[in-house]
């Protein structure tokens, strides 16, 4: 009975991966790729119409240009043909967990239609998918808890793209940018006057009571 039960639990275990290899997941102690596609065509593609490498590095050495940010990419967009078998290297450079994850692909190739990348610390890992046969932009992020809303945000235009997708750094601007300027308006400069006599009054004061 006991034989029966190792070879039933072997038998899932070969199952469960033959299944995740495809589903186009790979995972280990470095972290994961999900959803990766190789070979199927997306529709309306009669055939993969070119190959492109790209980098991808993330960290916060890529918040630096950017004010109010926290996280970056070392590239908020990227222009791709359509039906193009697209290889990604993403490299993380912080210690921390980062993602890169794409939005709005056909669920009918990527399930919830999302391309998943994840370093859970420093290092690279590769992952495929193909472009569909459209114009449209998608938003490409790291999911991980405010991070995207610190900067790591970035957009994939396929055959031109349908517009920019706001807030993106470097592109479209920033909802949360932060502001050096000085505010030169009348009430700042009537507050600044005053606190400049003030201490010059002060000053004097000390001057005379020490001289005494």
């Amino acid at each position: 009975m006991m034989r029966v039960s190792s070879f039933v639990f072997c038998i899932t275990l070969m199952l469960l991966a033959v299944t995740n290899v495809h589903a186009g997941m790979r995972m280990g102690e470095w972290g994961m790729v999900m959803n990766e596609n190789m070979e199927q065509l997306p529709q309306g593609c009669e055939k993969i119409a070119g190959e492109e490498s790209i980098t991808i590095k993330a960290g916060r050495e890529y918040a630096k240009p950017f004010p109010g940010t926290i996280f970056g990419y070392s590239q908020h967009e990227f222009n791709f043909p359509k039906c193009t078998r697209i290889t990604v290297t993403f490299v993380n450079e912080d210690d921390i967990r980062h993602q890169f994850m794409i939005h709005g692909l056909p669920t009918y190739l990527h399930p919830q239609g999302m391309f998943h990348m994840e370093l859970y610390s420093r290092g690279e890992a590769t992952g495929t998918f193909i472009t569909p046969n459209s114009e449209q932009t998608y938003l490409a992020h790291c999911d991980i808890a405010q991070h995207m809303e610190k900067g790591m945000k970035a957009q994939v235009k396929v055959g031109g793209g349908n517009g920019n997708l706001p807030s993106i750094p470097g592109i479209s601007g920033q909802l949360n940018r932060d502001a050096y300027g000085m505010d030169w308006g009348v009430g700042n400069i009537l507050l600044t006057l005053a606190l400049f006599i003030l201490g010059l009054s002060s000053c004097i004061f000390f001057f005379v009571w020490r001289s005494k």
